[in-house]
């Protein structure tokens, strides 16, 4: 008779570690660049225990102060938001954000963002320098700031920004792209062929709404990015191609609310998953979608959640 594993009398749970290039998350979970914001504004609110990773806000090289107001309109179905990527600046970050992120329970993922290839280089440089750091989130995507285009909806200028910031840091690299493309296939390639570790799909789809009485838009800024339940089904089928045809880790989100919401994204080929618009109202919700995930494998009797990534049966 085989000796069986020893349990202590409890149940034995699944493996929930999930690797992102070098970086190794406890649990499968992400918290979403813009829903979180440095993580300490959410102390007492979420158990970072649950998480295997927040999203810091974009952080650029000089502060920002964002969109004019209003900059969140609530939908039926989802939130438009153009906040614009205010932020306090690489500077301020370092001094001060980044001492009370370090010492989160959880691990944390820097998202940068620019104007210029040179100002990416420059954050970078500068943030490739402090060991606490181990991943970068390269927002190539943001859909509310005024330029002619997103560098994500260039296959050649997502190659050269990411072939350039490789060059800089061997710290784990993760590129935030657009859903916003003729074919998004074309541009995860280029960002995998530049040497980036991990992709994020996607970012929020444009989308604008419009007061009738007034004859105005809600948002100040005229239009900007939707998210929430509503885009699932086509980020999930965004996920599902990209994965079929890369080879390297993707957080997949876009309407994450429960854990069969999460559970749909592994199968299509996410290696992990992020919590974005569900935060802004339940900022715990990881906890609830990570105890469902576990049930899940114990019903189903699988040991590793890395064994539910790309296996739909087509």
């Amino acid at each position: 008779m085989r000796n069986r594993p020893k349990t202590n009398g409890k149940r034995l749970t699944a493996n929930l570690r999930v690797r992102l290039g070098r970086l190794t998350l406890e649990t499968p979970i992400v918290c979403a660049s813009g829903t979180f914001g440095f993580g300490e504004e959410l102390k007492g609110l979420a158990h970072f225990k649950n998480i295997g990773a927040i999203i810091t806000k974009t952080i650029t090289l000089k502060p920002r102060e964002g969109n004019p107001p209003p900059r969140i309109f609530e939908t039926e179905c989802g939130v438009l938001n153009s906040v614009g990527l205010e932020n306090p600046g690489i500077d301020v970050f370092i001094k001060e954000k980044l001492p009370k992120l370090a010492k989160l329970n959880t691990k944390f993922i820097v998202s940068i963002g620019g104007f210029s290839l040179g100002e990416y280089e420059e954050i970078t440089r500068k943030l490739n320098k402090i060991k606490e750091i181990q991943a970068l989130e390269i927002n190539l995507s943001c859909p509310n700031i005024k330029l002619k285009k997103m560098i994500s909806q260039s296959k050649n200028l997502t190659y050269h920004f990411l072939k350039a910031l490789r060059k800089i840091t061997n710290k784990v690299l993760i590129a935030k792209i657009t859903p916003e493309v003729t074919d998004i296939v074309q541009i995860a390639k280029a960002a995998e062929d530049a040497g980036t570790d991990a992709l994020s799909l996607v970012n929020t789809f444009f989308g604008m709404a419009i007061n009738i009485e007034e004859k105005k838009p809600y948002l100040g800024n005229i239009y900007g990015g939707y998210s929430g339940r509503a885009i699932k089904p086509l980020s999930l089928y965004r996920v599902w191609r990209v994965s079929s045809k890369t080879n390297i880790p993707i957080i997949g989100g876009g309407g994450i609310e429960t854990a069969g919401d999460a559970i749909e994204f592994f199968l299509a080929g996410a290696t992990a998953v992020s919590l974005g618009t569900i935060n802004l109202a339940y900022p715990n919700r990881a906890e609830t979608i990570l105890r469902g995930i576990k049930e899940y494998l114990r019903m189903k009797k699988i040991k590793d959640t890395n064994k539910l990534r790309g296996s739909l049966i087509v």
